[in-house]
């Protein structure tokens, strides 16, 4: 037999109680449960002392007998005082009506007008549960009916549907709990996560307008992070992150907050006096945690913390602006020296600006055609003889003239313009060699021996790098042995993306030469495994030279090249006295003024041209435009 359940509308109000019957006819249709109707407080009495209902709507300001008094007499008749009493009143926002309810032993308080998927599910929830209790009644007085045995079996099955239903109950309060965690807290570190911070913040930025107050922002931003994950696993950068996590609670107070953005980002908001002062003692008790290595499944791991300070009011006027003053001030941190504090100033917007224009300027750049390539030739120990030329990128800007890589490059995060502009730069130099060997001339197979060097200004090597670099060399008809590919040394820690398409490029016969050595601390492990060709010393040790113990560092890169089967170049060579020192270490090949300045490319062609094997004469960008290059000794 069906059991439907009984449903109570009472109002006063004709209108309101049609509406409210046809918010609920659609489940009266389906016989999910019986709507009766009552339109006084009196009626509703003589209706509950004969009916059962699952649960009464009951309207709260009714003439004569209004809703509290008519729920009081309901509940104090022993046949109704269980029945469930929802009110629903136009009073929005009265507490003292709300109280009454409650008192009164209501079980909701709705305000008109009524969302209906409130409506229908608040009643739905309380007729489901007289409907279980009905079903469980029926069941009982079946159970009755049946031997001693049966009864003792079925009240069996009772008691383990019952457990099972406990059980799903306090597993969905569980999952309830969870959610309410999950939205306020970071779960892998169990730090307040960006939702619930941003909320805190504005809070706070509320409390110190009122109150005159003030108080400070920490940005920190892991270093090398990216390069633990990668190279150990996201296993243990996930424990680096929880014990990052732990040292950030230990090291502030316990009313601060500490909140993880996501990746490797976290804030720390400091409230109260002294926010400045506070901030600067917390961000160097950070800095100070961070100098002890974590201990990880055995394994030690260094890192360090860049850590950007912004102060309410001073350094902005809402929450929004505070969290990218102080992101800003991070950023220039890691900028300046990675593992070191920056307080917010409003020269860094400036300079912010300034490189969003310039990033704007090359995009326009590249549409403009502004770019174009001088060549520096490379010439190998001890002979002299000039074995390879590298296309350096030049900027020729409407404004500023001739500008280097190196002067706008550096401060470009954009991965997408970089690739675009490594893109134009593997195209043209690839262009122009294929021009050079197909001009005729007597030298043209001197120069067909001569290698191109470009360097890859990226941000991070792509899967899709090697199809790009053999296109343009297919597209010029030109060898992959005719091309060598300079990679920052930054780039090889990505070794899970990049090995693979370095053995792909290297298996077509393209060089590859770590630029820069010794700028960013490649592992040994590192060299060893990737496929290179040669290792190219970093300016700064070859203009230590002679001081600084630079001398020592250069000495150590070319034996460290030799032990590993690779050739050692050096770049930025200027003095005599540093070339006879990279001579005397066995250095393979050098480059730089001391060689000769970039040239254009019908110079550095007229270069080529004119050099023999055994014969090297330094030329400036003005005698490098003769065709008759000077003889050792006559130069300078």
């Amino acid at each position: 037999m069906q059991i439907i359940p009984k449903v109570l509308l009472v109002n006063d109000d004709a209108a309101s109680l049609l509406a409210l019957e046809s918010l609920l006819s659609e489940a009266t249709r389906a016989q999910h449960y019986q709507l009766l109707k009552a339109s006084s407080g009196h009626e509703a009495l003589r209706m509950v002392l004969t009916h059962d209902f699952a649960v009464i709507l009951l309207d709260a300001n009714m003439p004569g007998m209004d809703g509290f008094e008519t729920a009081e007499a309901i509940h104090s008749h022993p046949r109704s005082c269980a029945v469930p009493i929802i009110f629903i009143t136009a009073h929005y926002g009265d507490e003292r009506h709300r109280l009454e309810a409650y008192s009164k032993g209501a079980a909701d308080y709705l305000f008109t007008p009524v969302i209906p998927q409130v409506l229908q599910t608040k009643v739905a929830v309380f007729v489901d549960l007289t409907r279980k209790n009905l079903e469980l009644q029926a069941k009982t007085r079946e159970l009755s009916l049946l031997n001693q045995d049966l009864r003792v079996q079925r009240v069996q099955d009772l008691e383990r549907i019952n457990r099972a239903l406990e059980q799903e109950v306090a597993e969905r309060k569980v999952a309830e709990q969870r959610a309410q965690a999950l939205s306020i807290r970071d779960p892998l570190t169990n730090l307040v996560n960006r939702r619930s911070l941003i909320a805190q913040l504005e809070h706070a930025v509320a409390a110190a307008d009122r109150h005159g107050g003030e108080f400070a922002l920490l940005f920190l931003d892991l270093d090398r992070f990216k390069q633990i994950n990668d190279t150990l696993g996201h296993e243990v950068g996930d424990e680096l992150l929880r014990q990052v996590a732990a040292r950030l609670l230990a090291a502030v107070r316990v009313s601060d907050v500490v909140a993880r953005l996501g990746g490797d980002e976290f804030v720390v908001l400091l409230e109260g006096r002294g926010a400045g002062a506070n901030a600067a003692r917390v961000a160097r008790k950070i800095e100070q945690a961070h100098t002890r290595p974590f201990e990880i499944n055995g394994q030690r791991i260094a890192t360090s913390t860049s850590i950007g300070i912004g102060l309410y009011p001073q350094d902005a006027n809402s929450a929004a602006q505070l969290m990218k003053n102080a992101d800003t001030a991070m950023y220039h941190a890691k900028q300046h020296r990675r593992g070191s504090i920056e307080f917010f100033r409003e020269e860094l917007n400036t300079r912010e600006r300034e490189r969003a224009q310039w990033v704007a300027e090359l995009h326009a750049a590249l549409e403009g055609r502004q770019f174009e390539l001088l060549f520096q030739p490379r010439a190998a120990l001890p002979d002299g003889a000039v074995v390879a030329v590298e296309a350096l990128l030049y900027w020729r800007h409407p404004r500023h003239g001739l500008i280097a890589a190196a002067r706008f490059l550096p401060d470009v995060a954009d991965n997408l313009l970089l690739e675009q502009v490594c893109e134009w730069m593997l195209g043209a130099a690839c262009a122009e060699v294929a021009a050079w060997r197909a001009a005729s001339s007597p030298a043209a197979a001197q120069v067909a021996q001569v290698v191109m060097a470009v360097d890859l200004a990226l941000l991070q090597i792509r899967p899709e790098l090697a199809a790009r670099v053999l296109a343009h060399l297919r597209g010029c008809k030109l060898l992959a042995g005719w091309l060598e590919l300079e990679i920052p040394e930054h780039l090889l820690f990505d070794t899970r993306d990049s090995a693979a398409v370095l053995h792909e490029l290297k298996a077509a016969g393209v060089r590859l030469t770590v630029d820069d050595f010794g700028s960013a601390g490649a592992a040994l492990a590192m060299l060893r495994d990737l496929p290179l060709d040669a290792i190219k010393i970093d300016r700064a040790f070859v203009r230590a030279i002679g001081i600084d113990r630079g001398t020592d560092m250069a000495a150590a890169i070319v034996h460290l090249g030799r032990a590993l089967g690779l050739r050692v170049l050096a770049q930025g060579v200027h003095t005599t006295e540093q070339l006879a020192v990279l001579k005397s270490l066995g250095c393979d090949e050098y480059q730089g003024e001391l060689l000769s300045p970039p040239l254009p490319a019908a110079a550095m062609l007229a270069l080529l041209q004119a050099r023999t094997t055994h014969q090297i004469t330094s030329l400036n960008p003005h005698q490098a435009a003769l065709s008759t290059p000077k003889k050792r000794g006559q130069s300078r």
